[in-house]
Parts: structure tokens; sequence; C-alpha cells
């Protein structure tokens, strides 16, 4: 076995050794060839070959100039949009640098391939990156996503009174991926913009006037017009409280123990809790002083003597 593969190794040294008549034969014929050549056409095709190269990436840098200008252009009819739109001022910026960056990115790839550069294998790279990218990613870009959509939407403006997903208090600052919300009792509970731009939301300050309520509970026997005409002078000598709409006053429920009066008046938005904390003091206060009692419980005891 072993006198077989040195026989074979020989032979296979033997084929590769190229023997003096051919190679005398090989160099005659690149001798001939470099004589025979034509100096003119080669320059000339070298030429040729140079400015279309050099007419390539003219081309391309003109292309990248114009690209360019009509980025800016965009750019700026963007920035006026969005300023008559009120958006908010870093969503206008984030949203200007992705604009840019995407519109020069395919400049770019155009301006290439016009050299004849073959950018799909690129282009595929780029593409793979970014899903794999936004897949690990998925809960921040969909926060993200929820931020973009609140402050294009705005369903609530920094310094409103909100509740939504269970929380409730005074909005702190609205970022890109959560909403930051100061409670009544100074604790601060950030809401991620995935959820809260897809739940329910009470927007306590957006309107400009909300209705109190008020229920007073009056003992049987005592005037209804009396305890109306009490409460509305009530209503009416507070100055936070509208005149218009007017203050309504009437009868909701006779309960076994009591009648049940509910009261409606309409205030600012601002003044709400002011003026439901106040006027309850004194509907305490006051309607004592026309005569009207307050129902305490009450309980039936019977004595049976045997």
């Amino acid at each position: 076995m072993f006198t077989l593969l040195q026989t074979e190794t020989v032979e296979h040294a033997e084929s590769l050794i190229v023997p003096d008549s051919v190679q005398k034969a090989r160099l005659a014929e690149v001798v001939e060839k470099i004589s025979t050549t034509d100096y003119n056409e080669l320059l000339t095709e070298l030429a040729t070959q140079g400015c279309w190269i050099l007419l390539k990436i003219a081309l391309a840098f003109i292309i990248y100039l114009v690209g360019k200008c009509i980025t800016k252009w965009i750019i700026k009819l963007m920035n006026k949009g969005l300023k008559k739109r009120n958006v908010d001022a870093s969503l206008a910026s984030f949203l200007r640098s992705l604009v840019q960056v995407v519109m020069m990115f395919m400049v770019i790839i155009v301006a290439v391939q016009t050299m004849g550069i073959n950018t799909s294998s690129f282009i595929a790279l780029f593409a793979s990156a970014g899903l794999a990218v936004g897949m690990a990613l998925s809960g921040t870009l969909q926060n993200f996503a929820g931020g973009v959509i609140l402050l294009l939407l705005r369903p609530y403006r920094v310094g409103d009174y909100i509740s939504a997903q269970g929380q409730s208090g005074t909005v702190a600052e609205i970022g890109m991926f959560s909403t930051k919300i100061s409670t009544v009792d100074n604790r601060v509970i950030y809401i991620p913009n995935s959820t809260i731009s897809s739940s329910i939301i009470d927007n306590y300050s957006q309107p400009e006037t909300r209705r109190v309520d008020w229920t007073v509970a009056i003992t049987y026997g005592d005037d209804v017009n009396v305890a109306r005409e009490a409460i509305v002078k009530l209503l009416a000598d507070d100055a936070r409280v509208l005149a218009d709409p007017a203050a309504v006053v009437f009868v909701a429920e006779l309960s076994q123990t009591c009648v049940k009066l509910s009261i409606r008046a309409w205030v600012k938005g601002a003044d709400y809790w002011n003026v439901f904390f106040s006027i309850n003091e004194l509907l305490y206060t006051e309607l004592p002083k026309s005569g009207i009692r307050f129902p305490y419980p009450k309980m039936d005891v019977n004595v049976i003597n045997k």
C-alpha cells in the first residue's frame, strides 16, 4: 500500500514539471502579444473607462446634493406643519431627525447604486439588523409608539388632572416611554405609554367647567321648599359657583329613614374641590338655622311584658 502511494506521488510530481520547450513556447506567445498590442487602442479604452467612472461618480454626487436639498425642503415644510399643530418640542425634534435619517439613507442608497455598486446585500443586512433590534426592544418600542400617539393626539397635557389605569393625579411629565403623574398625597407614579394610550382616560382639567354634586338627607316632615331655598342661597352667595347653568335642588330619593335631596351646581374646573368641601361644611352649619334637621339612625325596640 505504501509503495503504491509513493508511486502515485512521484507520477503526480512528474506531471507538474513543464518541459523547457513548452515554457519557451508560452514565453514566445506572451512576447508576441505584447509586441502586437495596439497601445493607442489600449489607452483609448482606459481613458473611456476612466471617463465613465468619473461620470458615474459625478452623477452620484449630484444625486446626493439634490437629495440633500429636497430633504431640507421637506424638513422646512414639516416644521411649519408641526408648529401649526402645536406639536410638543421633543416629539417635533424626534420626527425631524427620523425623517432626515430615513431620507438621507435612501439618497445614499440611490447614489451608490448609480455608481454601479450592488446594494441588495447591504439593504438585506440592514433590514435583518432592524428586525432583530425591533424584536429585542418590542416592549420599549410599544411604549415609544404610545408616547408618540399621546404627543400627537394630546388627550391630556402637563398640569391636567387625569384618571387612568386605576391611578389619579396631576400630569407632571409626558415622556417618550412613560407618563409621570403626581397624586394628591404627593406620590409619583409612572404609567407606561403603551397601556395608557390604549386605555380609558378621564381628563378632569380639559373642560373649562365641571358639575359638583352633593346629596343631603333631611328628616321626614321638614319643608322641602325651605331646604331648597336655603341651599340655593348658600350657592348663590359663593362667587365661585356659576350662575349659568343655574344650581338645582330636587328630591332624589324617599328612603325608609329620610328624604334625600340632590344638589347640582357648576363651577370652573380649578375650583371643583374647594367648592365641594366648603359647601359641604356650609350645608352642615347653615341648614339647621333654617329649621332643617338631619336624620339619625333609628331602632325601634318593643318590650313585651309577660
